[in-house]
């Protein structure tokens, strides 16, 4: 039974979510605080719904602090509607964003959607570049010299979709609806905040990437040479 954390402070909407997550199926638990969220997210979660307006510790922080010790799949839920609230945080490593008033129905499909995104691929690792990046499918990570870095579900999702393709080009709209695995109220700027992560990750120049190219008005495009196996 996959366990779900929904950290939100107003015990109406709390209880209605847990409701409709249980008649899923899911394990639900509430966390009406931050300070409290922390304690329980040491119990194992397979996701995370995450109130940003919190009494005690802004949604902000949690997530950052969250993001430090897992890469487990994180849905926003708040009140803050605007396009730039919604970039800043998938930019902290969010995973979804939804935003109040909303259907409970429309936030189960998502935390289904995203639960199966966290199931594994074939075990294998894509190398590319004389090896000069390595993709572990396995535990979701990329190998970049001595260093490996944690993809979230929805990172490892836009990179693997890019990277099994070189050469093609994926728009925007295209890389929302491949990750989210439904039509989803998206903006350019949401896929733009992943990809950017992304290439703190495997990127050593920003400005001058040698893996994941922008073309502008369209979309991405894995640019990197894949090694023979």
């Amino acid at each position: 039974m996959k366990k779900i954390l929904i950290i939100e402070d107003e015990a109406k909407i709390a209880n209605v979510v847990k409701a409709y997550l249980e008649r899923e199926g899911f394990e639900a638990s509430i966390a009406e605080t931050g300070e409290k969220a922390l304690r329980l997210i040491k119990d194992g979660y397979n996701l995370i719904i995450l109130d940003l307006m919190l009494p005690d510790i802004d949604g902000e922080s949690i997530c950052a602090a969250i993001r430090e010790i897992s890469d487990l799949p994180i849905i926003m839920l708040t009140a803050k509607s605007s396009e730039d609230d919604r970039v800043k945080g998938l930019g902290m490593g969010a995973d979804d964003y939804i935003v109040k008033p909303f259907s409970a129905r429309e936030l189960v499909a998502r935390v289904k959607a995203h639960l199966r995104k966290t199931k594994k691929t074939e075990d294998r690792i894509l190398s590319f570049n004389n090896g000069l990046l390595k993709i572990d499918t396995q535990s979701m990570e990329v190998i970049k010299g001595a260093s490996r870095f944690a993809l979230t579900p929805t990172e490892f999702k836009i990179l693997i979709t890019l990277a099994e393709r070189p050469q093609n080009v994926f728009s925007r709209s295209q890389l929302v609806n491949i990750v989210q695995g439904f039509d989803f109220e998206g903006y350019d700027r949401v896929i733009d905040a992943h990809i950017k992560n992304i290439r703190h990750k495997i990127e050593d120049d920003m400005q001058k990437p040698i893996f994941i190219k922008t073309v502008y008005g369209v979309g991405y495009r894995f640019i990197g040479t894949p090694d023979l196996s």
